[in-house]
């Protein structure tokens, strides 16, 4: 992080936010809260913290707010729905010129333009992760249970298939059945993506005798990974004791991340939800 103590966080849903406050806060910043209304908890100003409102179509908003505040370096913390895009918000004339201005509207592409809008107003975004280095995961396994062979295949598979996904900024996750492909992640989610994979392997006609008895292995294999191009400012992977809960509902049972760029949101709590979920989760 740069000398000027003065930071701004462009917060979106979830505890990502949180998380990035308290760290700011715990090393001196004085922190200015750009909350989003579709998307930021309103505990957010429970913490002390400048707070200020704007909806997410509000880019000259934000902007405007920042440079009050005296902001020059800013980090997006926590995710906004893609597919707010498409909702009924409209965008104020900045956000409109920029959207029009785009071939593609994935996440790169709309967060990576603004970046530009914003590093053009003397507001640079910092890495989303700079304050959190202890919750990126590390290489190896993460859980008391390894990944069996079987799961090491479908990761192996999963990941080449991640991977062709992150080329053109679709989802970051996978998931995987007997190095099949079960389900991807598009606009959705990676919890939505999840529960999906498991209601697929659910509706599947089960042996008419014995209902233990399949051709194949059920048990899903989660692959989320890092795109292969991770703008470490925005959109990166992040896994919390939630998914692995939604993991478990949905019957799977390994978990492969990538290492140093993935967040684990409550630490050492995921990998604890993990155990008692029998569920392996693996770093590499």
């Amino acid at each position: 992080m740069a000398l000027n103590r003065k930071l701004g966080i462009i917060a979106g849903n979830g505890r990502f936010p949180f998380l990035v406050l308290d760290a700011a806060r715990a090393q001196g910043y004085e922190v200015v809260v750009a909350a989003i209304k579709e998307e930021t908890s309103p505990e957010i100003e429970s913490l002390g913290a400048t707070v200020h409102w704007l909806s997410l179509g509000e880019l000259s908003k934000l902007i405007e707010t920042f440079r009050r505040e005296g902001v020059t370096r800013a980090v997006m913390a926590g995710q906004v729905k893609h597919k707010q895009i498409f909702s009924s918000i409209r965008p104020d004339w900045r956000l409109a010129k920029l959207l029009l201005s785009l071939d593609l509207r994935n996440t790169d592409a709309l967060l990576g333009a603004v970046a530009k809008v914003l590093a053009d107003e003397g507001i640079v975004l910092e890495n989303s992760t700079a304050l959190l280095e202890p919750l990126l995961a590390k290489a190896g396994v993460l859980t008391k249970r390894a990944p069996s062979l079987q799961e090491r295949k479908n990761i192996d598979y999963g990941r080449s298939v991640a991977r062709g996904l992150g080329e053109y900024d679709i989802g970051q996750t996978v998931v995987i059945a007997e190095n099949a492909c079960v389900a991807v992640e598009a606009m959705e989610g990676t919890d939505a993506t999840i529960e999906r994979a498991g209601q697929i392997m659910a509706s599947l006609d089960l042996h008419p005798v014995d209902p233990r008895h399949s051709t194949l292995e059920r048990a899903l294999t989660v692959v989320k990974i890092a795109k292969p191009k991770q703008d470490m400012r925005f959109d990166v992977p992040v896994i919390g004791v939630k998914t692995i809960k939604v993991m478990q509902k949905a019957g799977a049972t390994c978990l492969a991340i990538d290492a140093g760029k993935c967040l684990l949101m409550e630490g050492d709590a995921v990998t604890v939800a993990a155990d008692e979920a029998g569920i392996a989760v693996v770093a590499s």
